[in-house]
C-alpha cells in the first residue's frame, strides 16, 4: 500500500523559483496556516504565531528584510513564522478547549500550568528555545501540508530578525524564526538533493 506521507517526505524540494503569475486564495493561504497549527508544541502551549504576506506592498518590504531574495517576491505566499515567549501566561485560556472537550482533566492542565510558570518565569532561555522548537515543527508541518494541497515551499533563514520585526510590527514576544515560501514552482528548479547516509547521522543506544 503506498504511503502518501512517505512520498510526500521523500518528493519534496526547496523551491527557489516561482511562478510569480500564480497567486493563492486567501482560503488556501488559511488552509495552510490551520493545518500547520496541528504540529505538537510543549504542554500545547501553540506558542506561535504566522504572518502571510502577499501583497505586493507587504513583499517589497519583506524582500528588503531578506537581503532582496527574489523569491519572496516570486512567490504566492511567504510566511513569516514565529515563536512567542512568554506563552506560559496564557496558558489557562489556551488549554481550556481541552478541558471542555473531556480530553484534558482540569487537574492535569493545573499541573501543566503551575508546571510550566515554574520552569518558565524566570527563565528566558527556555521560552526562546520553546518558541522555537514550535516554530519549526510548525513551519515544517506547513510545508508538508501545501506539498500535500500541491504548492511548492522553500525554507529561509536568510534575514534580518530586527528588520523584519520593524517592518511587520511585531511586539517584543514574537519572534521571527524562519520565512516559509509557498505558491508554484517553476519547472527550472532542483529536485531534493542527497541526504547524508544513516550512518553518518543515525546511533542506537
Amino acid at each position: 500500500m503506498t504511503n502518501p506521507i512517505k512520498l510526500l517526505i521523500e518528493s519534496r524540494a526547496s523551491t527557489g523559483r516561482f511562478d510569480p503569475a500564480r497567486g493563492l486564495s486567501e482560503h488556501e493561504v488559511s488552509e495552510l496556516v490551520r493545518l500547520a497549527t496541528r504540529a505538537p508544541s510543549a504542554f500545547n502551549v501553540q506558542n506561535w504565531k504566522f504572518v502571510a504576506v502577499r501583497s505586493l506592498e507587504a513583499k517589497a518590504r519583506l524582500k528588503a528584510a531578506a537581503f532582496n531574495q527574489p523569491q519572496v517576491e516570486d512567490a504566492a505566499v511567504t510566511f513569516i513564522v514565529c515563536g512567542t515567549l512568554g506563552a506560559h501566561l496564557d496558558m489557562p485560556r489556551v488549554l481550556q478547549p481541552s478541558v471542555d472537550a473531556g480530553i484534558v482533566p482540569q487537574a492535569v492542565a493545573d499541573g501543566w500550568v503551575a508546571m510550566a510558570a515554574a520552569s518558565h518565569r524566570d527563565n528566558p532561555q527556555l521560552q526562546r528555545d520553546e518558541a522555537f522548537r514550535s516554530a519549526s515543527l510548525a513551519a515544517m508541518t506547513l510545508m508538508l501540508a501545501a506539498e500535500g494541497m500541491g504548492f511548492s515551499t522553500g525554507a529561509m533563514s536568510g534575514f534580518d530578525t530586527d528588520a523584519v520585526t520593524a517592518a511587520f510590527g511585531l511586539d517584543a514576544s514574537e519572534v521571527p524564526v524562519m520565512l516559509v515560501t509557498a505558491g508554484y514552482g517553476l519547472a527550472n528548479n532542483w529536485p531534493q538533493k542527497p541526504r547524508r547516509p544513516l550512518h553518518e547521522v543515525m546511533t542506537f543506544a
